[in-house]
């Protein structure tokens, strides 16, 4: 950690920008299946001026308490499939040991730009992908190797960008695996969970995780997870879609102009 990442975690006006990023990343990790990366990425790197690395490491550590508080609000609705989730953890540990590996040896425009794209696919798959309250998940062995699959990539994209990978999982369990929107939710955030603790002792390694961040942002998120999980089953799904996209396409503008002003540099 620069020293400059360390002083800015010291200014008491830092500790007010955590709390308020892990109230918000809380809400939409209950109400969306994320683990809340698509906020805590961006707002340290807009809010506070981290580094792109620093940010990423910082919100996947964040996202093991958060997602774990998700994942207790939604198998209290029996809305978690305990076995597909598994099988896509197993992929995603994987998946994120080699993302944190490639981290240090992306540049900082790259990551942002690629931050960028990922965030465009999101969007679109949300206008794309119908949910579906009543649809189930079967598994067999086709879909047992294809989540295994998508969990390996969810795991470099963790690794690379920092998110738990709940923005590219629920959209494909409900697409391809035909699911419905809170079991994908709820799967997601238990998925997540071993992903981000694999995620963050790579990070560790390469110190690219603010510890002291990390900590007040994920236990404020905790406060807010459990509210968003309950407001999701009362949210019309195609709205909560329509939402979750809008706020996504000012997400990524704000990175973009970040790249574009950092390759001028």
């Amino acid at each position: 950690m620069s020293t400059e990442d360390q002083a800015i975690t010291r200014e008491p006006r830092a500790y007010f920008t955590f709390i308020f990023i892990g109230l918000s990343a809380g809400l939409l990790s209950g109400l969306f299946g994320v683990g809340g990366g698509t906020v805590i990425v961006p707002l340290l790197v807009l809010m506070l001026h981290y580094n792109q690395r620093l940010s990423a490491g910082t919100s996947l550590a964040a996202i093991v308490p958060t997602a774990s508080v998700g994942v207790i609000s939604y198998a209290l609705a029996d809305a978690v499939a305990w076995i597909p989730a598994l099988i896509l953890a197993a992929g995603a540990v994987v998946g994120a040991q080699i993302g944190t590996r490639l981290l240090p040896k992306v540049s900082q425009t790259a990551l942002r730009w690629g931050f960028v794209a990922f965030l465009v696919v999101v969007i679109v798959s949300l206008f794309v992908v119908i949910p579906s309250r009543d649809a189930e998940l079967i598994l067999g062995w086709g879909n047992g190797i294809g989540l295994a699959a998508v969990g390996l990539v969810t795991g470099v994209i963790a690794g690379l960008i920092g998110v738990g990978g709940g923005v590219v999982v629920v959209p494909v369990l409900m697409l391809v695996f035909g699911t419905s929107d809170l079991v994908a939710k709820g799967t997601s955030l238990l998925m997540m969970i071993p992903t981000a603790v694999s995620g963050t002792i790579g990070n560790l390694r390469n110190r690219n995780v603010d510890l002291r961040a990390a900590a007040f942002i994920g236990l404020s998120a905790c406060t807010t997870t459990a509210l968003g999980a309950w407001l999701a089953t009362l949210v019309d799904p195609p709205l909560g879609n329509m939402l979750f996209a809008g706020y996504l396409v000012f997400i990524a503008v704000q990175m973009a102009v970040k790249a574009i002003r950092g390759r001028r540099r």
